[in-house]
């Protein structure tokens, strides 16, 4: 039989494939068994440092996922919130709840609470539904929501032909406002759909075309107008990872199901606020502060941790019904504050009225005093150079020009600053001998100029003739938008007064500026940080420390069905959050350390598109900062990256960002920001005004106000011109001559001296000056935020 045909192809040479196989051919038999490529999991060195730790961070996530998935699944977690959103006002949102607490319960009646246990889907959820309209409403709502159910109704488009009316103009407002305030867990339900399958698929693609632009990429449309499309959506959400905003990870919070009130038969005008729901999110001590959202800062006097009245066991919720016919809800735990361990309410600091007074002065240093002032009193006046004792006699030397002159050859606290520095006592010797100089007509040649040998032509105007000049100029000159910044200086109050408070900046980026110089009373009453990001971090660090620890009697674990005793509270307010819990929830949220004192805080904001009227500067706003409300008069001003100061605006503008700063309580960011303006002083009547979130906490950002006096030149000269208009007295212009002064065209000089007795002045620039040209000088002071009146909306 012949041999097998089967080809037999030559092996591959696989002699240099690795570097552990290069020396495999001068190796016996023998020794060739023993060296053996390593296994896959057999690594040695940093390599297999990192695989180990990749491996434990990828088995803590999915552990993390895994507690987190039970811990809002199980038995032990709060109802899970659904919000029922109609996007427009054609939408029935109340047919849809009453759909799905008729899907949910297992009595089949109509329920009184929105709240549910099944036990086949194994759920438990609270069913809400936003009142269109009603804007605070609807976003205290979206606080607490952890599924919004955006419902669009079908029936519009095949009504009108328009897709844009799926959404109202009130469902876009809210929309953005959501989208501010951070999006939770989104679903859209589609309702009135045709009956008839090929058009009810043709108009749900059309709706989600419409619509899927306005929702988050992971948002899904579902349509809800049968049980079974409502029985399938149910078991997504079932199933579905809840995504809640970052800021709401941080804090305790409890959404009211009861709110209740008991009056203190000791102090009537107080009472004890009885706040009954589900704690959510972190575990609360009974030792911390809460926040009741509109009201106020606030201590527990005692917390109940009562029975759950929705539990997902059928034996369990019957023994419960039962007990309901008898009395209510069984209290497991009581806890009460540790009186060492309570955080105090600690909202202002308290001022010493003596902390900054000096000691009283010995009689050798009053003695002293009064020598030298005396001496300043029979000190030798400063006349011009020929002056015989006749003419002397007639030049007025009044008691308030030589105190003037006394202060500022002291220590120059009527000289202009600049800088940060006064003006030296030669530049006032120099300004006496100029001034000497003009009046005797004793001028150099060298500096002759036009306008030095012939008289200025406004000397002889009135005060009417020189208002109507200057208006005249301002028409032709304005520029507004490029040139916000200008003021007239007045006639009747001299500049050196009305501007007292005022400085000029050599540069406004690189000029020093002392965040601890002449502080408003305000900054007394506020506390500050001496590293904010340290103290964040520590207090963050002692709130996981309790959640895992949770060996504190005092501390009741998320999920608990607890009632809230809140002390102090005052009745009228009291009484109006039991009116509101009518229509929107009352929230009552668990304060971290040093939450309730006040501090300055800086948000970035930015002006909403749809609020046209403009928003000044210290105008009364209600600021919502996550689950906080109060009331702040804001300064806006602009954010400087590349300097430690910061210019004021005047107005809030739109379309770009600004920084908000209010005296409030402090709040550890992020926290999203909600700014409204109140209407005609009702609550209820608002308009959202600017969106934003909270960006820092610093007492000392220099904020600088800033105003440009103008002047207007009559001679020019080359690089000398005499101006005019920028002050209407030569004390003034002898008082602002530090300060560097600059054109709209480019140039700039100082002041060289005064001309004439109606504020004109000698000016030299670095340039050729045009004659239509504009003289400028820029003046700065310091700003700070006007303490609000009230702190809190619900106050009014």
């Amino acid at each position: 039989m012949a041999g097998s045909r089967i080809q037999v192809n030559k092996a591959h040479k696989t002699r240099f494939s690795s570097k552990s196989s290069r020396h495999v051919h001068k190796t016996s038999l023998k020794d060739r068994s023993k060296i053996s490529k390593p296994g896959s999991q057999v690594v040695k060195g940093a390599r297999a440092a990192r695989i180990q730790r990749n491996k434990m961070v990828q088995e803590q996530k999915r552990a993390a996922l895994v507690k987190e998935k039970r811990a809002l699944s199980g038995s032990l977690s709060p109802p899970r919130v659904i919000v029922l959103f109609g996007l427009s006002a054609s939408v029935n949102i109340s047919s849809l709840a009453e759909d799905l607490l008729q899907l949910l319960s297992e009595d089949r009646n109509v329920l009184e609470f929105p709240t549910v246990a099944s036990s086949e889907y194994k759920l438990r959820t609270t069913v809400l539904k936003a009142p269109h309209g009603d804007l605070l409403s609807c976003i205290e709502l979206a606080k607490v929501a952890d599924l919004i159910v955006f419902v669009a109704s079908a029936s519009i488009l095949s009504e009108i032909d328009a897709s844009n009316d799926y959404i109202d103009s009130f469902g876009m407002q809210c929309l953005s406002v959501f989208r501010a305030l951070g999006l939770p867990s989104t679903a859209v339900l589609i309702r009135d759909l045709p009956h008839e399958q090929k058009k009810r698929q043709e108009m749900k693609k059309i709706c989600t075309c419409s619509l899927d632009s306005e929702f988050p990429e992971d948002c899904k449309f579902y349509p809800a107008d049968t049980k079974d499309e409502l029985h399938k959506f149910l078991c997504l959400f079932k199933e579905q990872r809840v995504k809640v905003p970052h800021w709401r990870n941080q804090r305790p919070y409890l959404m009211a199901h009861k709110v209740n009130l008991v009056v203190d038969h000791c102090n009537p005008e107080q009472s004890t606020l009885l706040l009954t729901g589900y704690l959510r999110t972190h575990c609360l001590s009974v030792n911390q502060l809460v926040h009741i959202s509109g009201a106020g800062d606030f201590q527990l006097c005692k917390v109940e941790i009562l029975k759950d009245p929705f539990p997902l066991n059928v034996r369990r919720r019957e023994d419960l019904m039962d007990s309901d016919k008898t009395h209510d809800l069984q209290v497991i735990n009581t806890l009460v504050p540790d009186p060492l361990k309570q955080e105090p309410l600690l909202v202002e600091n308290v001022p010493d009225p003596l902390a900054g007074e000096q000691t009283w002065p010995t009689e050798a240093e009053m003695a002293e005093a009064d020598r030298e002032f005396k001496q300043k009193k029979i000190r030798k006046r400063a006349l011009p150079r020929g002056t015989s004792e006749y003419q002397a006699a007639w030049i007025v030397d009044d008691d308030t020009d030589a105190e003037d002159s006394d202060s500022s050859d002291d220590a120059g606290i009527d000289g202009m600053v600049m800088d940060g520095k006064p003006s030296t006592e030669d530049d006032h010797l120099e300004l006496d001998d100029d001034e000497a100089s003009l009046a005797l007509n004793l001028i150099d040649s060298d500096d002759e100029t036009e306008a030095d040998s012939v008289m200025m032509e406004g000397d002889n105007l009135t005060r009417e003739q020189i208002e109507d000049e200057i208006r005249k100029i301002k028409d032709a000159h304005a520029e507004d938008e490029e040139f916000p910044d200008e003021v007239d200086t007045p006639i009747d109050v001299p500049a050196r007064k009305r501007f007292a408070k005022y400085r000029g900046l050599k540069s406004f980026r690189t000029s020093s500026w002392d965040p601890k110089e002449s502080l408003p009373p305000e900054y007394s009453r506020i506390f500050s940080f001496d590293n904010f990001t340290r103290t964040q971090k520590h207090v963050l660090k002692k709130v996981l420390e309790m959640e895992q620890g949770s060996m504190d009697d005092c501390v009741i674990p998320a999920g608990s069905y607890t009632k809230l005793h809140i002390k102090n509270v005052p009745v009228s307010v009291a009484s109006k959050l039991c009116e509101l819990s009518r229509r929107m929830p009352v929230v009552a949220c668990g304060l971290l350390q040093h939450e309730s004192k006040m501090s300055v805080l800086h948000f970035s904001i930015k002006k909403c598109d749809t609020y046209a009227p403009p928003v000044k500067s210290k105008e009364e706003l209600i600021f919502h900062v996550g689950f906080r409300q109060f009331v702040a008069r804001p300064i806006f001003s602009s954010d400087n990256i590349s300097s430690d100061k910061h210019k004021m605006e005047r107005f809030l503008h739109s379309g770009r960002f600004s920084v908000a700063s209010i005296y409030a309580p402090i709040s550890f960011p992020p926290l999203p920001l909600i700014v409204f303006k109140r209407k005609l002083g009702d609550l209820s009547q608002t308009a959202v005004v600017a969106v934003g979130s909270l960006r820092s906490i610093d007492p000392d950002r220099i904020i600088l106000k800033k105003i440009i006096l103008t002047g207007y030149p009559q001679r020019v000269s080359k690089v000398k011109a005499s101006v005019r208009y920028m002050f209407h007295n030569p004390d003034d212009v002898r008082w602002f001559k530090p300060v560097e002064v600059w054109t709209k065209c480019g140039r700039r000089g100082r002041i060289k001296e005064p001309v004439g007795t109606h504020g004109a002045m000698k000016c030299v620039l670095n340039g050729v000056l045009q004659q239509h040209d504009t003289v400028c000088m820029s003046l700065y002071k310091r700003t700070y935020p006007k303490w609000a009146e009230k702190r809190f909306p619900i106050d009014d």
